[in-house]
């Protein structure tokens, strides 16, 4: 019997591997046979069986000549997936989704692949994203399609849309995620999963990442619980050894999931002033996770979202200056590439230092202006999307218009863009279902280095609104603890 509130998830499996109900290589083996088995989702743009089977292999050993070792380990033996963007793992190639990239597998993992393997996981596959990581959906041309579990007809979100998959259909418990513009909380949005963007460097983006494209990125996981969300927080953050300083207590976020949060100010946001309005049920679910927070003691209070619609605004500006010059940067074949590739490269391009600098002066009086609204609020709870996953070949990349590209994820994800230009934490937590079955998320956007915080405040409202999944993790036994 379990005790805890968390569904099953990565903690509960890394329990069985360490008790001996189950192994690290009977689980890759069930993920392996799962990720077959789910094959129609299109996570997974790459797999490395023997990869994997090699690592797990490795620390089924370790726990046996080594078990305090692995006891301090939070994901012993557990299957993991890397994204096809970000930092690099050793053997795992990263093409970007892109048939402009070279197929070239890493020798070396970079310093989050190094922490993750530290932690126990066991990387064994790439996840799809869109090329270059351009949309908020995942569907390259190079394929395969990632689709949502939930409902195959829809998106599971991107640029993380792959992680988002996987874990939704329980290939994996958690997996690799990445967010420059809400790529891994729109994933979990879509899914029903735990998306934290954290702090501006909160974990490492090197040393091939580079600055984490003017430090809008971050990088950590999606996965089906505050718990795994705060595990790798805890253990994959800060410096090696893996210790992140929450603002209530310079310490481990996991072991205080569950304590009480004294009473805060959070500002609520309902609406959006441009753009595309956000749909009735979602609007209730964050109006209903506002209740549940007053019922806890906590102030509520309006934010008026013509406060933040310029922020939001120039956040989009400095996005798209950002991505098009990184893009143009790294220059791809453009002969090879998708259509929309190619014209943001080209805008890229185009752009002047002058635009680029200015860029960095918008972003920098964004984050300023959004700093000053915590003098105010403690918290912004606020809508992740504006209604439910989109149709799958909604918003193909067979066009040149990328301003229509960045205003259709800002219609889709309203609030997703402001945390990375920023630089705060924002976490999207599902909050109850709609008619279809589709989950309502809701968003919370915290001060720097409030991502503990965060996570606690969602406990209480997972507590007021539990949440569950259709599908098992693969390879967790019955007799789980």
């Amino acid at each position: 019997m379990r005790d805890t509130l968390d569904p099953a998830d990565g903690a509960t499996l890394a329990a069985s591997i360490r008790s001996g109900a189950t192994s690290a290589v009977a689980a890759l083996e069930a993920a392996l046979d799962r990720a077959e088995a789910a094959k129609a989702y299109g996570a997974i743009s790459h797999l490395a069986a023997d990869l994997g089977r090699a690592q797990a292999e490795a620390i089924d050993k370790g726990i046996k000549s080594r078990p305090k070792l692995y006891g301090l380990k939070p994901f012993p033996g557990v299957p993991f997936l890397m994204k096809d963007l970000g930092v690099a793992a050793a053997g795992l190639p990263i093409v970007l989704a892109s048939a402009s990239v070279p197929s070239v597998p890493p020798e070396k993992d970079d310093e989050l692949a190094r922490r993750f393997k530290a932690g126990g996981l066991v990387p064994f596959g790439i996840t799809t994203v869109p090329e270059f990581g351009l949309a908020i959906w995942s569907e390259p041309a190079i394929g395969p399609i990632a689709r949502n579990p939930l409902d195959p007809t829809r998106t599971p979100g991107g640029s993380s849309g792959g992680a988002g998959a996987a874990v939704a259909s329980g290939i994996v418990a958690l997996a690799h995620a990445s967010d420059a513009g809400g790529s891994t909380r729109v994933p979990a949005a879509c899914c029903g999963l735990v998306g934290l963007k954290a702090t501006r460097g909160a974990t490492p983006g090197g040393p091939d990442f580079s600055n984490h494209i003017g430090g809008i990125a971050a990088e950590l996981v999606v996965s089906r619980s505050l718990r795994d969300t705060a595990l790798a927080l805890d253990h994959f953050s800060g410096h090696a050894e893996g210790y992140f300083p929450d603002p209530d207590l310079d310490g481990p976020v996991a072991p205080r999931l569950d304590e009480p949060v004294q009473p805060l100010r959070i500002g609520l946001c309902l609406d959006v002033i441009d753009g595309k309005a956000i749909e009735p049920a979602r609007r209730e679910a964050v109006q209903h996770a506002a209740d549940v927070l007053a019922a806890a003691g906590h102030s509520i209070l309006p934010l008026d979202p013509a406060r933040l619609a310029p922020l939001v605004r120039n956040a989009s500006l400095v996005f798209d200056v950002i991505i098009s010059t990184n893009l143009a940067r790294n220059m791809p074949d453009l002969a090879k590439v998708e259509r929309l590739s190619a014209a943001v490269a080209r805008r890229g391009l185009a752009m002047t230092a002058r635009d680029y600098q200015q860029a960095e002066v918008v972003a920098v009086r964004t984050a300023h202006a959004l700093w000053r609204l915590f003098d105010e609020f403690d918290v912004i709870l606020t809508p992740m999307l504006s209604g439910p996953p989109l149709k799958i070949g909604a918003y193909p990349f067979d066009h040149d218009d990328v301003e229509l590209q960045w205003r259709r994820m800002s219609d889709f994800a309203p609030y997703a863009m402001l945390a990375n230009i920023a630089g705060t934490p924002a976490l999207s937590v599902p909050h109850g279902r709609d008619s279809d079955g589709l989950p309502l998320p809701v968003q919370l956007i915290g001060p720097m280095a409030s991502d503990g915080l965060l996570l606690r405040l969602a406990r209480m409202l997972q507590r007021a609104v539990p949440w569950s999944f259709a599908t098992t993790i693969a390879g967790l036994p019955d007799d789980r603890p």
